[in-house]
């Protein structure tokens, strides 16, 4: 009769050992939620006992690295946006939350803009990140309003649930490195060796997949059904707060053959119009570009180029500008012409 444990056995599973401790005692805040899959609160927040919050990237958030005080400070108007990819931006300091920022400063105004939106996130997933942002005191909330990120969402909300609780058979995926490996062979090392109705019956992640679906009518109803729902408690969450909220109508660039291009919003600006009211705006980014020469601010169907993105902040800027009172910049006190940035630091 073999042997069940040999000398083999026992040293594969030192190895596992030693590098699930090392994982978690050196690199516990990059796995902090990483099983959440976007779903944990705390995920990418870093609270410091010093007053101080850092956004980092973990737990499936891949923030722009952030910092600012838990508490607003006197006199600043605090902005917080939040979407997916869109106002994430090319970069940084090519987002529009970065030149809203700059814009309001330019014109005296003592404003920090921080930029919470994150690749991939859809209508659940950024409600989690609204909920904790409302914590940090804004002066005014930006919600950039699209339904294409719902398959992303749908798909990372039943990976956070499949391995929930403590039965014995889900004990292999409580150790870090055996879920790592799972998601690798759901994602890329067996891809190809998957036959696609298998991938598809997964709800695996599948490019070609995502865009038929997003072609397809039944799902496009869905996704707005979706972003409906959950827009109408995000304008409840905000409200309760007494907060003024901005909601900014994605559109996407549309090309057919033979005919020149234009702008679709697939029932947003409808939507996020019909949630207007005491205290809650709207700015529909196909009102921003229509009249220009739109498709040069596009890098492709949906996000925008660094012009693109200048475009809309100046936009927002004169918005809030225009309607002081309704933004809640009555009363503040304006920047000195020869102040510096203030926080938060970038």
């Amino acid at each position: 009769m073999k042997k069940l444990v040999t000398p083999a056995f026992l040293m594969v599973l030192v190895i596992l050992v030693v590098a699930e401790v090392i994982a978690r005692l050196f690199f516990a805040q990059d796995i902090s939620g990483r099983f959440a899959y976007g779903y944990d609160p705390q995920a990418g927040f870093s609270e410091r006992r010093d007053g101080t919050v850092k956004l980092f990237r973990a737990g499936g958030r891949r923030f722009h690295p952030q910092a600012f005080s838990r508490h607003r400070p006197p006199d600043t108007y605090r902005i917080m946006v939040i979407g997916d990819s869109v106002p994430r931006g090319p970069s940084f300091k090519q987002a529009y939350p970065w030149l809203l920022r700059e814009d309001l400063q330019q014109r005296q105004v003592k404003a920090e803009c921080l930029n919470l939106a994150l690749p991939g996130y859809g209508a659940r997933r950024c409600q989690v990140v609204l909920t904790k942002a409302l914590e940090f005191e804004p002066s005014l909330i930006i919600i950039h309003v699209n339904d294409t990120n719902k398959w992303e969402d749908e798909r990372e909300w039943r990976r956070s649930q499949e391995f929930q609780g403590w039965h014995p058979r889900h004990w292999l995926m409580k150790v870090f490195i055996f879920r790592r490996l799972y998601e690798a062979k759901q994602e890329k090392v067996f891809w190809s060796l998957v036959p696609e109705e298998i991938r598809l019956k997964g709800a695996v992640r599948d490019a070609d997949a995502q865009v038929a679906a997003s072609k397809d009518p039944a799902e496009i109803a869905a996704r707005i059904r979706l972003a409906q729902e959950k827009m109408v408690e995000n304008v409840a969450l905000v409200r309760r707060q007494r907060l003024p909220l901005l909601l900014i109508s994605q559109c996407r660039l549309e090309k057919e053959p033979g005919q020149p291009p234009y702008l679709n919003d697939y029932g947003l600006d409808a939507l996020c119009a019909a949630l207007t009211g005491p205290g809650v705006y709207h700015l529909a980014m196909r009102e921003v570009f229509r009249g220009s020469d739109f498709a040069t601010y596009f890098a492709d169907t949906g996000h925008l180029k660094p012009a693109g993105h200048q475009l809309l902040a100046q936009t927002i800027c004169r918005k809030i500008l225009t309607e002081q009172a309704h933004f809640g910049l009555n009363g503040l006190k304006v920047a000195a012409e020869k102040e510096g940035p203030p926080a938060p630091h970038y």
